[in-house]
């Protein structure tokens, strides 16, 4: 496969041993394109591959030190992940986030191609407990006091909702009936107005406001 078809990548890592692991699993799959921080200033939409036991201080450092050289397009695989440290990195500019217990060579490809498609992707398991969590407190806490959660419209916030759960944005417009271009400028018009990065800080944005 040529390399104008592939996806590149830079691996960033907290030890040498976790960077090799995944250098490993990747080299040979012909999706991807393995290339230092000098090459991939050249290629655009190179995805950055961040990977740490845990996202603790040296993770939080690293995942700056990425955003600083230029990459917009982020993946974070990580050991042990917490609810609020994976919106904090997301928030960090990340577009998609893995524990390592769950991340196969076939699961980083998926999101390395995801990131550079500008998609995202969250543990289903995360994007569960939040939505719960904020269907609880409107349902409990504000209807009962004829209070509305607000800042999105109600198309909008059926958007969020899907990209929440996984889908893709042709998979969004078949199921609510729009065109990709009116999902995408959706989309386009939230992140503008709320000064986001890419739909998975849009999506951590809306949760933790409460605003989905």
């Amino acid at each position: 496969m040529l390399e104008q078809n592939r996806t590149a990548v830079v691996i960033r890592a907290t030890d040498p041993i976790l960077r090799n692991g995944v250098h490993m699993a990747l080299r040979t799959r012909p999706e991807v394109w393995l290339v230092d921080d000098i090459a991939a200033a050249d290629v655009k939409d190179a995805v950055a591959l961040v990977v740490a036991d845990r996202f603790d201080d040296r993770a939080n450092t690293l995942l700056k030190s990425v955003q600083c050289r230029g990459f917009g397009r982020i993946v974070l695989v990580a050991g042990e992940l917490e609810d609020t440290e994976i919106l904090t990195a997301v928030e960090g500019g990340v577009c998609a986030v893995a524990r390592r217990s769950e991340t196969t060579p076939d699961v980083l490809v998926r999101l390395v191609k995801a990131a550079a498609a500008g998609e995202g992707a969250l543990p289903p398991d995360l994007l569960g407990r939040l939505l719960s969590r904020v269907s609880r407190l409107q349902r409990h806490v504000l209807e009962p006091r004829g209070l509305h959660l607000a800042g999105i419209t109600n198309r909008e916030t059926e958007v969020l909702r899907l990209v929440a759960s996984g889908l893709s944005t042709k998979e969004i417009a078949d199921k609510l009936c729009y065109s990709q271009r009116t999902v995408k400028s959706i989309l386009h018009d939230v992140t503008n107005r709320f000064q986001l990065r890419n739909r998975s800080h849009a999506v951590a944005y809306a949760l933790r406001e409460g605003l989905i």
